[in-house]
């Protein structure tokens, strides 16, 4: 069994190395001067299950061809086993036909990676569920919820706590939280009366002197966790807190968040926290390292994954 990773997050690899008490493969991942990817795997792979870790996060398109040439690479050094690890699933949120003539990229970078060669996936908090169905090879889908749980009620009085789903459509995993600190559920439900008028956020439930936990997997802008933030301290909420797995926090989003009446915003490391979110003074990084480095070990031994979640 061995670990390589590419360029999108070095310190997740190490840290799952280093719970798995394994040395990182020597591997070798730079650009050609006209910034053509080049892979060497530096050390002897024949026969070995080898787990590549890489996030397909900004630059998405970089890291996705990192991906990709990394497997081609063990792929052709003769690896028994290549299991893609993806803690954060680029282009996910393509996964279906959002109007007339736009594609599926969630389905054809499924089918890049398996052509590529990968003989299974492992990934964290899938944008939508359905998308394991787009591989045509074995796909685990793990869920950051027990991590945020432990924290959540390591630092908060339960009693006191409820979940929020920031919209919608994602009720169910706002719920499946809710469940496993007995918290009762509220709703965000957003919407646009008008074209040109802001949106308008109802909650559904009753909030008042509650500490508010929205929940969500990804949080690009911020502009709807902001916005929701606000309605909820309307509603009369005491503190509202953001437990999201992948921080994307794209354009000013940390800057949003900073001035927002969000108490703290708190993400895992499934993608490399940037310069701004380590020095911004309300967002928290949580380490999924064990869990993946867990769910590693449990399938190169060949036992059960699915029962970490249990």
């Amino acid at each position: 069994m061995k670990i390589v990773c590419g360029n999108s997050n070095r310190a997740l690899a190490e840290a799952i190395a280093a719970y798995l008490n394994l040395p990182m493969t020597k591997a070798q991942v730079r650009r050609f001067a006209d910034m053509e990817v080049f892979v060497e795997i530096q050390e002897n792979v024949r026969g070995e299950d080898i787990f590549v870790i890489q996030s397909t996060s900004f630059p998405a398109n970089d890291h996705l061809m990192e991906l990709l040439i990394l497997i081609d690479a063990l792929r052709r050094s003769s690896a028994r086993r290549i299991t893609a690890v993806i803690p954060y699933f680029g282009y996910a949120r393509q996964d279906r036909k959002a109007g007339p003539r736009t594609p599926i990229s969630a389905k054809l970078v499924a089918n890049l990676i398996t052509n590529a060669g990968a003989d299974r996936v492992l990934t964290l908090d899938l944008h939508a569920g359905q998308i394991q169905g787009f591989f045509d090879i074995p796909t685990d889908n793990l869920f950051a919820a027990p991590v945020m749980v432990r924290d959540i009620r390591d630092r908060m009085d339960t009693s006191r706590v409820m979940v929020i789903s920031p919209d919608v459509g994602g009720v169910v995993r706002a719920r499946g939280l809710a469940k496993r600190i007995d918290a009762p559920l509220a709703i965000v439900d957003k919407r646009r009366e008008r074209p040109g008028e802001s949106e308008v956020m109802n909650i559904i439930g009753d909030v008042s002197g509650r500490i508010c936990v929205l929940i969500d997997d990804i949080v690009d802008s911020g502009g709807t966790l902001c916005n929701a933030a606000d309605a909820l301290m309307e509603q009369g909420a005491t503190e509202v807190y953001a437990y999201i797995t992948h921080g994307v926090l794209s354009g000013g989003a940390v800057a949003r968040i900073t001035a927002s009446k969000i108490k703290e915003l708190v993400i895992t490391d499934s993608i490399s926290a940037t310069e701004a979110v380590r020095v911004s003074r309300n967002i928290r990084v949580l380490s999924i390292a064990p869990l993946l480095g867990e769910a590693i070990g449990r399938t190169a031994s060949e036992e059960s994954v699915s029962s970490l979640f249990d």
